[in-house]
């Protein structure tokens, strides 16, 4: 089950207890065993997602080159050749959101089910609860490295030109792994979000509240308000911070706080931003001001540019301000 220790006691989820969630080493017990390693499948790909995309270059001088000189036949070739195995690793991307989206629904299945509250679930299933995380902190560590990498757009959006002038002229594209136009269509509007990941897991997160009616919408928001504030928690306080054995995880915590507080906001009608919600935004904002700015800055982005009721009126002007940028 992992190490679960509850570490203080303060107002959430009707003053039950805040957690120490064994993010790093919790393995799952047998009844979490078949989900568990459907899920796992999916993060051991996630994986190989991002060492590809940590590694995508992209074809911005191919390309140049052949807009400079479009009646050389060798360049343009060159450009081609160049592009189609990027797009290639664009699909398998694209392709991969639609697995993340299936597994957070099986994970959801379970944390929200009605046989024990959402607080309960993270107890009993931390190995589950794990598994959340590191989908969520895949997905804010995929929209980073998409979002300061301008050659997939510009990569795709040759693709689809050069294509298009392909049909025009009735030229066969000899890729073998042409992208339709119906897919194509798909991939551009995933492509076109500053946080493609994100977005699917948020409106991903809506449809699993739209299509499960008798699951009371409380069983998701307070699922994601209790691990935004068990992140906080082990992120603030030191005792509990000291017990993680790598560094690495502070950033792990830190991507999973956000992550569950995009989700809250698109799902809770209210947001994350109001008094009334479970979750500490003041308290959330400063453990992340209280890091390294380099290493946090993209999560700032997030919440400023990603939520969906920070600029309502009922979102206090300190929570506004505190979000600002420098």
């Amino acid at each position: 089950m992992g190490n679960l220790i509850k570490v203080l006691t303060r107002d959430i989820d009707n003053n039950a207890g805040n957690f120490f969630l064994d993010f790093e080493n919790a393995q799952p017990s047998q009844s979490e065993t078949e989900v568990w390693e459907k899920v796992n499948q999916v993060l051991t790909e996630a994986k190989v997602i991002l060492e590809d995309l940590q590694t995508y270059k992209g074809a911005g001088e191919e390309i140049r080159q052949a807009i400079q000189n479009p009646n050389v036949e060798g360049v343009q070739e060159t450009a081609w050749a160049a592009v189609v195995p990027l797009v290639a690793k664009l699909k398998t991307f694209y392709e991969f959101s639609q697995k993340l989206e299936s597994s957070l629904h099986c994970l959801l299945d379970i944390l929200t089910s009605a046989d024990s509250t959402p607080t309960q679930h993270l107890e009993q299933k931390q190995a589950l609860a794990r598994q959340f995380a590191h989908i969520l902190h895949f997905t804010l560590r995929f929209d980073e490295l998409k979002m300061t990498n301008p050659a997939i757009q510009n990569d795709f959006s040759y693709y689809r030109r050069t294509i298009s002038r392909m049909r025009i002229n009735n030229m066969s594209s000899d890729s073998g792994s042409e992208v339709n136009n119906e897919l194509a269509n798909r991939m551009s509007l995933f492509y076109a979000s500053a946080t493609p990941m994100l977005k699917t897991l948020s409106d991903a997160t809506s449809k699993f509240v739209s299509d499960n009616p008798d699951v009371p919408i409380e069983n998701t928001t307070v699922c994601l308000s209790t691990m935004a504030c068990v992140c906080k928690v082990m992120l603030e306080t030191p005792e509990y911070r000291s017990r993680f054995a790598s560094e690495e995880t502070v950033l792990f915590c830190l991507r999973v706080m956000v992550g569950v507080i995009i989700l809250y906001d698109h799902v809770h009608p209210a947001g994350a931003f109001v008094k009334t919600s479970n979750i500490d935004m003041k308290g959330c904002i400063k453990v992340l001001k209280d890091q390294p700015p380099s290493s946090v800055e993209g999560l700032l982005n997030a919440l400023r540019y990603t939520t969906k009721h920070l600029n309502d009126e009922t979102t206090s002007k300190q929570i506004k301000n505190m979000l600002q940028a420098n």
